[in-house]
């Protein structure tokens, strides 16, 4: 009896070791567009879409990663999309990425742009316009 639940409780313990997540594991890392979720596919280059702030990528048929954006006076299209660098922080260093994109971990769409005090971080990209 004492050697059965002595098995029991070692086999719980090992079930429950399996089962977590090793705390050294850290965060996952996300540098591309493959990783990033809430991509819708299908979309059609041109044509309208409804979300230039949150989950605002989208990929063509043929592969091709484009964004939700907005051009003066006009309603939202899908765009060729800049270099996409998957998912980063917002308001973070994004040194080297300058003009490119991102998605933030909460859907946010996210540009990488250089103020006047000259440190390159990721800002919302939704007033990001699409050249004409």
């Amino acid at each position: 009896m004492r050697s059965t639940v002595a098995v029991l409780a070692a086999v719980l313990t090992a079930g429950s070791i399996i089962a977590s997540p090793p705390a050294s594991a850290g965060p996952t890392l996300c540098n591309e567009p493959s990783c990033v979720p809430g991509i819708m596919p299908g979309v059609v280059l041109g044509s309208y879409c409804n979300n230039t702030k949150y989950y605002s990528f989208g990929v063509t048929s043929w592969g091709r990663l484009v964004f939700c954006g907005t051009p003066r006076r006009y309603e939202p299209r899908w765009f060729r999309s800049p270099e996409m660098r998957g998912i980063k922080d917002y308001m973070s260093d994004c040194a080297g990425f300058d003009g490119e994109v991102a998605q933030a971990p909460d859907g946010m769409f996210l540009s990488c742009v250089t103020r006047e005090d000259g440190f390159p971080r990721w800002e919302s990209g939704e007033q990001l316009r699409p050249a004409p």
